[in-house]
């Protein structure tokens, strides 16, 4: 398949541009730094600025897929959804975040006091970002939320997914690798289980 990354040179849309080429995808890592998108075959960087709607488009046409890497606080999802829109692209995933994932029956992990305060401002911005994909029925998106601890690590091959509980190990620590949540995401492009929905990966 072609795959558009919008961020394809952050943490995660590097590798999830490497995981994509080792698959025998090809990948257009688009971002304001093109210079830092991972070198191997199968990955064309293209300089692009998420403000620059028009110019986005453009870039993103012709793709099967869009996987959106970038902060919550970077953009918003009503440009967003609508450089998709306009693209014509069919299937749009987005790396989301951990804080709206629930430690209780609705208690989400971003109101407990463990939160770090620091990432409260993007977390909330990924929640919104949620529930407005909710409300969006003629885009098929997909919003992957990482664990709590997203962390550089080892490409390990295992992990387990759910929904919309936050994972946790028996010491109850929740965690998962950029390099197996890779894995995770590209499984879902190349075999879509949850078109319209939220899921989750961890250790």
């Amino acid at each position: 398949m072609k795959v558009a990354i919008i961020g394809g040179t952050g943490r995660a849309g590097t590798e999830i541009s490497a995981e994509l080429a080792r698959r025998g995808h090809q990948v257009t890592a688009i971002s304001r730094h093109p210079e830092n998108a991972v070198k191997v075959d199968g990955v064309t960087a293209v300089a692009r600025d998420v403000q620059h709607t028009d110019a986005l488009v453009e870039a993103i046409k012709g793709h099967d897929v869009v996987v959106s890497a970038v902060m919550f606080s970077d953009t918003d999802p009503t440009s967003l959804v609508g450089v998709v829109r306009d693209s014509g692209v069919p299937r749009y995933l987005v790396v989301g975040g951990a804080g709206s994932l629930e430690v209780a029956p609705g208690v989400a992990l971003i109101t407990t006091p463990e939160f770090p305060e620091a990432y409260k401002a993007e977390a909330g911005k990924g929640a919104d970002f949620l529930t407005y994909l909710r409300g969006v029925d003629d885009i098929d998106w997909t919003f992957l939320s990482p664990s709590a601890y997203f962390f550089v690590g080892d490409r390990k091959g295992s992990f387990r997914l759910g929904k919309d509980e936050l994972l946790a190990d028996a010491d109850g620590n929740s965690s998962i690798s950029y390099a197996d949540y890779a894995i995770a995401l590209v499984d879902e492009i190349e075999t879509p289980k949850h078109s319209k929905a939220r899921f989750t990966v961890g250790y």
